[in-house]
């Protein structure tokens, strides 16, 4: 079955394909198109909400005795692995990548205009920043995914039928997805380095979060370890390529050493949008 979040996906990558300077009108500086690229970017956001909540799902219904003989029913597992697929996809840089054209149409803002609520984030100053605007949705997917209640649910219904996804299931649905992926394209392989740092900071958090259960924060101790064996395995050729895999190591030798005192790196937000879907936790 395909979800409205694939569907979106599809039409927002035509859009994006399809962006020009016809977005605003004439006599307008283009920098303004950038907030017209804003909601076009994160027109998925709301259908990521609505995704994430199949994972570790239930669907209940409010009743009393007598009224029916199924109060909660855990989502079908069939919908949660598929649930898992779209969304470690949105995940992928060709998903994140605002395209390179677009990229070269936006300049930084004349005098007199400034950025505001609505507008990326960015760590370069005044030009667009495409690898914070990524970084921004895929944290924002990530809080979601990795949310520790619904991790403790994935947990829970594994063990009471094991046709149902576990939480290793959906950790190593992402690590396949980040970490283990090789990108050749340059600013593709740049902004999956950007997603591999934020899956092993929730990873990090999830592992020392102590309002979910045992379990959650085992598993996730686990997938870290594997991760570590995993890099001291490879043999990065490039200098960008040593120096994501020498970080991401330093990063768990730091961890590891004092988890207590261990601070995660603060991703960029994503811009303001509709004060709808806040409860993404889910069920």
């Amino acid at each position: 079955m395909r979800l409205q979040l694939e569907r979106l996906m599809e039409l927002r990558e035509k859009a994006l394909n399809n962006f020009s300077e016809n977005k605003i009108p004439m006599n307008t500086p283009m920098a303004n198109l950038e907030e017209v690229l804003v909601p076009l970017f994160l027109a998925h956001r709301y259908q990521v909400e609505a995704a994430v909540k199949l994972i570790g799902g239930v669907d209940y219904e409010y009743s009393s005795r007598g009224d029916t003989p199924v109060a909660t029913r855990i989502v079908d597992y069939g919908e949660q692995g598929n649930a898992i697929r779209i969304l470690n996809k949105t995940l992928q840089p060709e998903s994140l990548a605002i395209p390179e054209a677009v990229l070269k149409m936006i300049p930084p803002k004349p005098v007199g205009y400034r950025s505001g609520r609505e507008n990326f984030n960015s760590r370069t100053g005044l030009t667009l920043d495409p690898l914070a605007a990524a970084e921004s949705a895929a944290n924002h997917i990530l809080t979601l995914y990795l949310h520790p209640q619904r991790a403790a649910r994935l947990v829970e219904h594994h063990a009471r039928d094991k046709k149902n996804p576990g939480l290793h299931t959906a950790v190593n649905a992402l690590l396949q997805n980040s970490w283990f992926t090789k990108e050749t394209n340059n600013y593709h392989a740049a902004i999956g380095r950007v997603v591999d740092k934020l899956v092993l900071q929730h990873l990090m958090k999830l592992a020392t979060n102590q309002s979910t259960s045992d379990e959650v924060r085992a598993i996730s101790w686990l997938k870290i370890n594997e991760l570590e064996d995993y890099l001291k395995k490879q043999s990065p050729v490039t200098d960008v390529e040593k120096a994501h895999v020498v970080h991401g190591l330093a990063m768990i030798a730091q961890f590891k050493a004092d988890p207590a005192e261990w601070k995660n790196t603060t991703p960029k937000n994503l811009p303001d949008g509709s004060p709808i879907g806040m409860d993404a936790c889910g069920h």
